[in-house]
């Protein structure tokens, strides 16, 4: 007879009877190496890489030519704007994407496309929202503050919801498992783009407001390509008649998500803003043209979650606690690995590649490029503890790493920033970025890998 008691997707599932279950699950150490690295699996990393690299491409393209083809403060109005898109984009994951991901791909996978429908129309309404709120706030302050009449922010502002959906998109896709129509479209953005700011530069046109015009018609093409496959298609299921309660569920697990998106600017873009501040929007370009050499690892890290988190998230709404943490040490080890390659190649053939990309225009910065080389090392660890904390339901924790990196950012990066200058900002990021990953190491020994192994809830 059998004594284990049903368990729906969306349950929340004692820890006793999770032990239970455990033991009759599948999963064993054997099946998840075969599976790891078997033929499918490295295509999806492949596909899920090329997606990565395609889809940053287009705006890395869009930075490099500014940046030698405009003057170094032209181009540091571009990086502010950029940023201020970037701390957007935070609060459009904490609001939409981050549960989306980890519902969609846990508890509520059993219903995705009428999920997936609700998630996309609370998408457009928030983007359109939010580009109307920019135009709005950037004719107040050209009317009152003339130097914030940029047009490079009234770009930003018209494109915004463009690129925050073309974001959303493209984690559908992710979501489903099919990282390969995410390439597609990725590939076809890159593409579109590439010809268009050659169009632009042919022509004479481009600046900080065309290149964000140029970045958001690449998307709108390519998401031409899928539109069979834009998500809320293939169910007539409303998801609020099924989960009535579900945006309660929602803010409960987006909360702490949100405040994080406050607090992770302080850890990323926060430098950008200590330079405009108390030096100049020119040493914001030099930042700027620096962590564009070391950038290519943030979105490697960025590909492997968008991969390794829905299979995470899926391991913990099945109960395979242990499953999970064997793919996150395997995880880590993979990035620890890369990370250490990559300071080395930096460091080796950072001043060539600085060269080439800008053309002689940053050369006196390779000095420091070699030490920010350093960054992703410092970081990696702590992104790939954030990926299953997320995937754990306990965004609370991950708060509290990037509000150490915030903390850290105010008390030692200001200081650095204002007695050394731009030199003082790299060293400032690399404490930040240590703050930040201990933060989070603390926070997952003592909250979930403990528990895990002693059989204990690890509490939300």
């Amino acid at each position: 007879m059998n004594t284990t008691p049903e368990v729906r997707a969306g349950d929340v599932v004692p820890w006793s009877v999770r032990s239970r279950l455990r033991g009759l699950l599948p999963g064993s150490m054997a099946g998840i190496l075969r599976s790891s690295i078997s033929l499918p699996r490295i295509r999806q990393a492949g596909l899920c890489f090329v997606d990565q690299a395609f889809s940053v491409g287009g705006m890395f393209l869009a930075n490099v030519v500014l940046a030698r083809t405009q003057p170094k403060e032209e181009y540091g109005v571009f990086t502010l704007s950029y940023s201020v898109f970037t701390f957007l984009t935070a609060l459009h994951n904490a609001s939409i994407l981050e549960a989306f991901t980890i519902y969609g791909s846990g508890r509520y996978r059993e219903h995705f496309s009428a999920y997936g429908r609700l998630l996309w129309r609370s998408n457009i309404a928030l983007s359109v929202g939010i580009s109307v709120a920019l135009i709005v706030a950037w004719r107040v302050l050209s009317w009152s503050v003339p130097s914030f009449g940029s047009y490079t922010i009234l770009g930003m502002a018209l494109t915004c919801g463009v690129l925050l959906s073309a974001t959303f998109v493209r984690r559908t896709f992710y979501v489903r498992r099919r990282p390969d129509l995410a390439a597609r479209v990725s590939v076809v953005f890159f593409l579109t783009c590439a010809c268009l700011l050659w169009l632009a530069v042919r022509f004479g046109v481009l600046n900080g407001f065309y290149a964000f015009l140029v970045v958001a018609l690449a998307w709108c093409v390519a998401c031409i390509f899928v539109i069979a496959e834009l998500p809320g298609k293939g169910s007539s299921q409303d998801f609020m008649d099924l989960q009535p309660g579900y945006w309660s569920e929602h803010w409960k697990y987006s909360r702490w998500v949100l405040f994080t998106a406050f607090v992770v600017q302080s850890t990323t873009q926060g430098y950008y803003w200590l330079l405009a501040g108390f030096l100049s929007v020119k040493e914001v370009a030099n930042l700027r043209a620096m962590t564009m050499i070391v950038t290519p690892m943030d979105q490697v890290f960025v590909a492997l979650n968008y991969l390794v988190l829905p299979i995470m998230a899926s391991l913990y709404a099945t109960l395979r606690t242990d499953d999970l943490l064997s793919l996150w040490r395997k995880y880590a080890l993979g990035i620890s690995g890369l990370t250490v390659c990559f300071a080395f190649f930096v460091r080796i053939f950072g001043r060539s590649v600085m060269h080439f990309l800008y053309a002689g225009k940053f050369d006196s910065l390779t000095p420091l490029l070699s030490t920010l080389a350093f960054l992703p090392i410092v970081m990696g660890i702590g992104y790939t503890i954030t990926a299953a904390l997320q995937s754990a339901e306990k965004p609370k924790l991950v708060f509290w790493g990037y509000l150490a990196g915030g903390v850290a950012t105010f008390t030692l990066g200001i200081p650095l920033v204002v007695h050394f200058g731009l030199s003082g900002a790299v060293y400032g990021m690399l404490l930040t970025g240590g703050a930040y990953s201990s933060v989070l190491g603390w926070g997952f020994a003592t909250h979930v890998f403990k528990h895990a192994h002693s059989g204990a809830p690890s509490g939300s």
